[in-house]
């Protein structure tokens, strides 16, 4: 038969047989997922160059667009201006005469009236 010593003894063995296998498993789950992290994280670099020179040109591409539009916006500011100085001088050269015209035909129109309120009295 077993003594008490002996009992205890063996309850303990027992006790770290139990916990050593359980660490044992846990270091195994462990492993597995360091190892899956592992590939996740080297997938992740090799799929990060090509994004990130996807986008470099992508950025370059935007930044030539963004540069033809500067270009048009320069361009329509300078029409617009172009614009404004043709109409500034037609108004000029038309205005003046056309008011001056104007001007005169009214001035025959009150001629004529007059002659002819006295013509008829």
């Amino acid at each position: 038969m077993l003594t008490g010593g002996q009992v205890a003894g063996l309850i303990v063995a027992v006790f770290w047989a139990i916990l050593v296998c359980f660490l044992a498993y846990v270091l195994v789950k462990l492993a597995r997922l360091l190892a899956e992290a592992t590939k996740m994280v080297a997938d992740l670099g090799e799929q990060t160059g090509p994004l990130l020179e996807d986008m470099t040109s992508t950025v370059a591409q935007a930044n030539e667009q963004l540069d033809r539009v500067d270009l048009i916006t320069k361009s329509v500011g300078s029409v617009t201006q172009n614009a404004a100085a043709v109409t500034t001088t037609v108004t000029s050269m038309v205005g003046g005469p056309l008011v001056k015209a104007a001007a005169f035909s009214y001035g025959v129109r009150k001629a004529i009236g007059a002659r002819n309120q006295d013509g008829k009295r």
